[in-house]
């Protein structure tokens, strides 16, 4: 089995402009947005942005409007104390199905559920059609390379999904009282070379520029394969030299678009990547080509 995702629904990538692989959804159409609003308002302090809180509906028409694809996920953490009160599993898988024009369900689960967690990773693929898999290691303390976190990437290997990793800094707890108990440890992505080696037909993006872990990132991706970096949750006009040299060259098919939606919307995103030196026959690699061949879009694999 290649290391490349099974096709996703009804999306024509020679009708969109970009892909971006990292969109959070954060509210539920079964629930007030304003009480999401009140809980994430650190977070859009930080990012120096206005609402965060948006429903599957609400993403795919943004997306469609600009002619977009949208990854879209959530983030299960058994230690939130507002965790059942995030849009489930469950509920972003079926409302992406009916947007299944723009939108690429991927799914999250706590390395902490155990067995339990392998299970439903394994009803969420089989019944819901997740394309693959969102893990936060700093909010779900653990570490990537942790073994008693194999049989869960063994259920989304077995049945050819992506892992997406948080690596780096995060905007979780940053700037509040003791970073809001978030340990940045976990996240360097030094820790995915061991789940590639052991996962090697398993696709793995490692989310963000990877401060202060850049040069670990862009290793891993060099020396893997079947590992990328999505661009997400930066604006690219502070993205590092060696990242821009390296996705101009040798990572130029490994590098995706990802804004962090909607902490960091597309436009701000596309209009700062605009900026920055990245040669012209790099631009539509790394806004469509690499994430259409990445998710079996294209036929070629």
């Amino acid at each position: 089995m290649s290391a490349e995702a099974k096709p996703a629904g009804r999306i024509d990538p020679a009708g969109l402009t970009a892909i971006d692989v990292h969109v959070h959804v954060h509210a539920s159409v079964r629930r007030d947005k304003g009480e999401v609003e009140e809980r994430l308002k650190d977070m859009a302090a930080y990012f120096k942005t206005d609402s965060i809180a948006s429903t599957v509906h609400e993403v795919a028409a943004y997306y469609r409007e600009r002619k977009m694809a949208a990854v879209v996920f959530g983030v299960d953490n058994i230690r939130d104390p507002n965790n059942d009160r995030q849009p489930s599993n469950e509920e972003i898988a079926e409302l992406a199905a009916e947007h299944s024009d723009v939108l690429i369900p991927f799914a999250s689960v706590d390395p902490a559920r155990g067995r339990a967690g392998v299970e439903w990773a394994r009803r969420l693929i089989t019944e819901y059609g997740v394309r693959g898999f969102k893990f936060h290691p700093n909010a779900q303390e653990f570490y990537p390379n942790d073994r008693a976190v194999y049989p869960l990437y063994e259920v989304i290997a077995e049945h050819g999904c992506i892992a997406l990793f948080h690596t780096g800094q995060t905007g979780v707890g940053a700037g509040t009282r003791g970073g809001g108990g978030i340990r940045l440890k976990y996240s360097n992505p030094l820790y995915l070379d061991d789940v590639a080696v052991d996962f090697p037909d398993m696709p793995i993006i490692m989310a963000h520029p990877s401060f202060p872990w850049q040069e670990e990132a862009l290793s891993v991706a060099l020396h893997k394969p079947q590992v990328y970096i999505d661009l997400s949750g930066w604006s690219p006009k502070y993205f590092s030299p060696l990242l821009v040299q390296y996705a101009n060259t040798l990572l130029k098919r490994k590098v995706l678009f990802g804004s962090d939606y909607p902490v960091i919307t597309p436009d701000r995103w596309l209009a700062d990547f605009e900026k920055i030196d990245i040669r012209p026959d790099v631009r539509p690699l790394i806004l469509k080509e690499n994430a259409a061949r990445l998710f079996g879009l294209t036929g070629e694999g």
